[in-house]
């Protein structure tokens, strides 16, 4: 029997070994997945002609200048997995884990190759090599806490218990949040201002609802001076971003199927959190094609739906303008509004309705923050310079509002302009909307 040459590949006509089959054009041995069921598929690896246009726009590539930090590098490593030409070991978690899977490279690759379903499939392979110690941790905190409501909200309750036992890095990434608007929960239903265009339901969300809870205020006071009837399901859970990111899809699955059944009746499903409305738009690829038919097609990130179905414009600048009314904002762009759903003008368009209201650019704006989801706690290094390069971008501007529509990247650009020693205070855009309305509270 003939084994495979240097490239772990068989000559065609050669003799096959057990396991073996046929992979673009030569015979591969058996994959090595430590869970097939879950693995990258090979119709998703097989779209990537490795033409490296993706390298330029990789953040990890760009500070690594390593090939294996590329999304070609990681492609193939996976690929090489599925070949049965490596094995899921340390060096491959390692690879994996340093992505941020912001999905840059999505957004120029001629292809289409779907990177950001990719990782997350090549992480659920990864879960079993973690030590132990290391598994409970994330099993508590994605599969424990962040679905329950209750657990979560004492967490939150606690945090300030806590706080002095933390690390001075850690101190500045927690969030922090009021008991009083922990006790205050959201209404249940508020009714239209006017005459009714439907109803919206709203993903109150896990992070976004105990330490960000002013920014669903905001969003139902928007929505419903826009005309619209706005419910918050009680029944709703977290919507399994984070657990998909990170290697849990099971976990993920079960939370899509939960979410789905909570949200039925809507005319709109609206989420105000970019990484939740980015997964939830994708629970079709998640749950797969028995159960994509159950998939609605009516999510909506707020800023996307505020723009399509029109918002008038206020009547009066934000109260907090300068002697000469105006007021500049940095609009910072969170990857899965960028890069995933492709947002980005629908909410500058909205902002520059403010009257007095300047939108700057931050150079290189399209770059991500570091955040992303977690990775600002398990790769503290790799974020911390995606961290400082944002925040000297932004401070760069001279604005003293920033713009950004995910809870991740709020707190990450507060750190960096806290290490800094700038002044600037960060709002959610449909924050800044509802301070040029002058609404009162819900």
């Amino acid at each position: 029997m003939i084994e495979p040459d240097a490239d772990g590949r068989i000559p065609l006509g050669a003799e096959m070994p057990e396991g073996a089959r046929f992979v673009g054009g030569v015979a591969a041995l058996a994959p090595r997945w430590l869970r097939p069921d879950d693995a990258p598929s090979e119709a998703d690896l097989s779209m990537c002609v490795a033409c490296g246009l993706c390298l330029p726009h990789c953040p990890t590539y760009r500070l690594t200048g390593e090939e294996s930090a590329s999304p070609r590098g990681r492609i193939a490593a996976i690929r090489a997995v599925a070949e049965g030409r490596a094995e899921v070991d340390d060096r491959f978690a390692e690879f994996m884990d340093l992505c941020l899977s912001c999905r840059a490279c999505e957004d120029v690759c001629p292809s289409h190759v779907p990177f950001g379903r990719m990782m997350e499939h090549a992480r659920v392979q990864i879960e079993p090599l973690r030590p132990a110690r290391e598994r409970l941790v994330r099993r508590l905190g994605f599969d424990v806490a962040l679905p329950r409501r209750r657990l979560l909200s004492a967490v939150a309750f606690l945090q300030p218990l806590a706080r002095p036992f933390l690390g001075k890095r850690l101190r500045g990434l927690v969030p922090r949040t009021s008991a009083g608007e922990l006790v205050r929960p959201l209404p249940r239903v508020t009714e239209p201002r006017g005459e009714a265009r439907g109803t919206v339901a709203l993903l109150s969300g896990c992070v976004q609802n105990r330490w960000f809870r002013p920014v669903n205020r905001a969003t139902i006071r928007v929505l419903a001076r826009g005309g619209w009837r706005v419910v918050v399901p009680r029944k709703q859970t977290c919507c399994g971003a984070l657990h998909a990111h990170y290697g849990r899809l099971d976990a993920a699955r079960k939370l899509a199927r939960k979410n789905l059944r909570a949200f039925q009746g809507a005319d709109w499903i609206v989420v105000n959190a970019a990484g939740c409305s980015a997964h939830m738009k994708e629970y079709g690829d998640l749950l797969g094609v028995e159960e994509a038919v159950a998939v609605p097609s009516n999510v909506r990130d707020l800023m996307e739906f505020l723009y399509e179905q029109g918002l008038d414009a206020p009547a009066a600048g934000l109260p907090d303008a300068g002697e000469d009314g105006s007021v500049r904002v940095a609009y910072h762009d969170a990857c899965h509004a960028l890069r995933a759903q492709h947002i980005r003008e629908q909410p500058r368009a909205l902002l520059r309705q403010i009257p007095g209201l300047e939108i700057v650019e931050i150079e290189e704006g399209d770059r991500c923050c570091g955040a992303a989801g977690v990775y600002n706690v398990v790769q503290p290094e790799m974020a911390d310079e995606l961290m400082r390069q944002k925040a000297e971008a932004i401070a760069a501007t001279g604005a003293r509002l920033v713009a950004s529509a995910n809870p991740g990247c709020t707190l990450q650009i507060a750190a960096g302009l806290h290490a800094l020693g700038a002044q600037a205070e960060i709002l959610h855009p449909v924050e800044i909307l509802d301070r040029a309305f002058g609404s009162t509270e819900a």
